[in-house]
């Protein structure tokens, strides 16, 4: 099922297909606040999503696992035999693999590289990517290795912020991203079903969270300006459930 492990010294533009995070980045990875207003809601949120979810799912993929902060919640979540971590930096993999040991489940933490995953085809039953693919340069050949190591009909969970929030100057100052393959909300689902995936129109979810909006919230918190309702703004974050198609 598990291929051999990548080589050291991936993720370096250029060579590879993924920028690296700032310190500060991978120092805010690892979290409480991270773990509790950003990933637990996006969770959430896509499991609200799931059409007829079902009681488990026997093996889960987190794409970008990073300091393993989402482990103990894939599994309450989906209750997997089998829960798999990969993250391309192996700065995190040694924390990571701590929080694998006490997930509760057969958990596997390796390095590697979503363009490039070291498992078989057509082994996995649900792909949780969260707040990855904006670090990723090869996009498109990242669903594509989604897509091979999914079944027939498993699900991909993507939660992903939208090129007007990775631009705008706060994020582009504390953190760092490819610039040039940033994507709306619109050309993400496209991109998705390009790709092979099916998405129900009822399985999108554009959340407008505080900390995503060009004012920090600020307007709504202090001047009781409610924000503007989808379809008179331009969406931060995206929250879809795509299933792979056979």
């Amino acid at each position: 099922m598990i291929r051999q492990s990548l080589g050291a010294g991936i993720g370096r533009i250029g060579r590879f297909r993924h920028v690296p995070e700032t310190r500060l980045g991978v120092w805010f990875l690892g979290t409480r606040t991270w773990k509790d207003h950003v990933l637990k809601v996006a969770l959430g949120d896509l499991c609200r999503l799931i059409e007829r979810r079902q009681p488990h799912y026997h093996t889960v993929l987190d794409v970008g696992c990073g300091h393993g902060q989402s482990f103990r919640l894939l599994r309450r979540a989906f209750r997997p035999v089998r829960l798999i971590g990969v993250d391309i930096d192996p700065q995190v993999l040694k924390r990571a693999r701590r929080r694998a040991a006490s997930a509760g489940a057969r958990a596997t933490v390796i390095q590697g590289d979503c363009t490039n995953l070291p498992l078989e085809d057509a082994t996995v039953d649900l792909v949780f990517c969260h707040q990855t693919f904006h670090h990723l340069v090869d996009q498109a050949g990242a669903l594509r290795e989604f897509r091979r190591v999914l079944r027939p009909g498993g699900l991909l969970l993507f939660a992903e912020s939208t090129r007007v929030y990775i631009e705008s100057w706060i994020i582009r100052l504390l953190f760092r991203h490819p610039r040039d393959v940033q994507r709306s909300a619109a050309e993400y689902l496209a991109m998705l079903r390009a790709e092979g995936f099916f998405v129900r129109p009822d399985a999108i979810s554009y959340p407008y969270l505080w900390w995503s909006r060009p004012d920090l919230g600020a307007a709504e918190w202090m001047l009781k300006i409610a924000p503007p309702p989808p379809g008179q703004r331009e969406e931060t974050l995206l929250n879809v459930v795509a299933v792979k198609q056979d």
